[in-house]
């Protein structure tokens, strides 16, 4: 099975398909929650003998679902009538999450996350795009968590630190997918999930992993320095934010020697 996950760039994301066939254990266990959500295709999913886990760091996975199993009506009439704005998307993004209830949370989280440019938790910036039409539609909500609860049917949703995650499910059989933040934004998938500091920290665990494991990260001398021990792989792609246009840019695809 050959996947690609939402936050790579599309040409790091195909080069990933080509080369990478995801092992009886697949984990995720460092990236937004949307890599293993709403990209992974159903056909693609593991095998019924296999094993799928991702990392739920934040909590808004567990919380949108436990949201949608109890509260399911109110989920709806919180988003009724919503459209695709940049103004509630501002808003939302300046919300203080203290102030909201569960249902509330859960629903700003949907919202943001259909919205939001590039699937990211923290530091989002309002998704403009000229070839399609808007991003959040009520009328298309329903069946799109009907699918995404399928695809995720088979998936074991953690909360853990990214290195308790990886010890815990380390094995000869596991493929590990890492997806952090990029060099230089380390605050993007939320405050406090990961520092500067955890690059060197996530290499020293994936020296002693028993598994094996792929990451996609920003092209920079420091990354190549903490790394330099893999395998790395250089992809051109192009970086496009909204209504700037496209921008060339590089990005390394890091391997464990395995693969």
């Amino acid at each position: 099975m050959r996947v690609r996950l939402s936050n790579t760039s599309n040409s790091t994301g195909n080069r990933l398909i080509d080369n990478v066939t995801i092992s009886p254990v697949t984990l995720v266990p460092l990236g937004p929650m949307k890599s293993a959500v709403l990209i992974i295709p159903a056909a693609l999913l593991p095998a019924a003998e296999a094993v799928a886990t991702a990392n739920d760091a934040c909590r808004d996975v567990a919380n949108l679902f436990r949201i949608l199993q109890r509260h399911y009506p109110q989920f709806l009439d919180v988003l009724r009538f919503q459209l695709t704005t940049r103004t509630e998307f501002n808003r939302l993004v300046d919300t203080n999450l203290e102030t909201l209830t569960d249902l509330e949370h859960a629903a700003r989280f949907l919202y943001l996350q259909r919205t939001a440019f590039g699937g990211k938790v923290s530091g989002q910036n309002f998704g403009v795009s000229i070839d399609r039409p808007a991003r959040f539609n009520l009328t298309t909500l329903e069946p799109m968590l009907e699918d995404l609860h399928a695809r995720l049917s088979r998936v074991v949703i953690e909360c853990l630190d990214f290195g308790e995650f990886i010890r815990c499910y380390d094995s000869d059989g596991t493929l590990f997918y890492l997806d952090p933040p990029y060099w230089g934004s380390e605050g993007d998938y939320g405050k406090h999930l990961f520092s500067r500091q955890d690059f060197q920290r996530l290499a020293d665990i994936l020296t002693g992993i028993k598994g094996r494991f792929v990451m996609s990260i920003n092209d920079v001398p420091e990354i190549r320095q903490i790394f330099g021990w893999a395998r790395i792989e250089e992809v051109q792609t192009t970086y496009t934010i909204g209504s700037k246009g496209a921008k060339p840019a590089a990005e390394l695809i890091i391997r464990g020697d395995a693969l």
